[in-house]
C-alpha cells in the first residue's frame, strides 16, 4: 500500500475512535494527479448528505498533462463509497453523539485509491497541551537512555 497523503494534524486535533475504509469517485484526470502526488488533506473533512458521505476542501491539483478541456474546482466534494450498513452506522454517531469524520490517509491498495478516515471528537486545548507535555517528557526520556 503506497500512502499518497497524510492528514499529520487529525491526531493533535481529535480523539480518534473507530476507523473506516472508503472508495472515492474521481474523474481520470483526478486519479492521475493523486497518483503523482498532488493531493493534500489538510483543512478537508467528511461531510453527510441525506445517506451519501463526502469528503469536503481536500486539494486535488489540476493535472498538468491533461489540458484545458477539463479544469475541475480543485477544492470540489467527492463521494465517498461505503456499505449502506457501515454509512447508517456513521449517521448514528455523527448525529447522536457529536462526533465528526475526520480524513487520516489517502493511499491506493492494489489498483484502488482508498480514503481512511475516522470517527472522533475535537480536543480542547488543555487536552492539545497534555499530549504535546507527554510527547515532550518522552523524547526527553529517549534521549536521556540513548546517550
Amino acid at each position: 500500500m503506497g500512502t499518497l497523503a497524510i492528514n499529520k494534524k487529525a491526531n493533535l486535533d481529535y480523539f480518534l475512535v473507530d476507523q473506516y475504509e472508503a472508495g472515492l469517485v474521481l474523474n481520470g484526470q483526478e486519479v492521475k494527479s493523486v497518483r503523482s502526488g498532488q493531493v493534500s488533506l489538510k483543512e478537508s473533512f467528511v461531510t453527510l448528505k441525506g445517506t451519501e458521505l463526502f469528503l469536503t476542501n481536500a486539494y486535488i491539483a489540476p493535472y498538468k498533462q491533461a489540458g484545458l478541456k477539463q479544469i475541475n474546482d480543485p477544492t470540489r466534494p467527492r463521494k465517498l463509497l461505503l456499505k449502506k450498513s457501515e454509512i447508517r452506522q456513521l449517521i448514528g454517531k455523527v448525529r447522536t453523539q457529536g462526533l465528526t469524520l475526520v480524513p487520516l490517509r489517502l493511499y491506493t491498495k492494489k489498483r484502488l485509491l482508498k480514503l481512511a478516515f475516522a470517527v472522533g471528537k475535537g480536543k480542547k486545548k488543555f487536552d492539545k497541551r497534555e499530549d504535546i507535555a507527554k510527547r515532550e517528557a518522552k523524547r526527553n526520556i529517549d534521549r536521556a537512555l540513548k546517550s
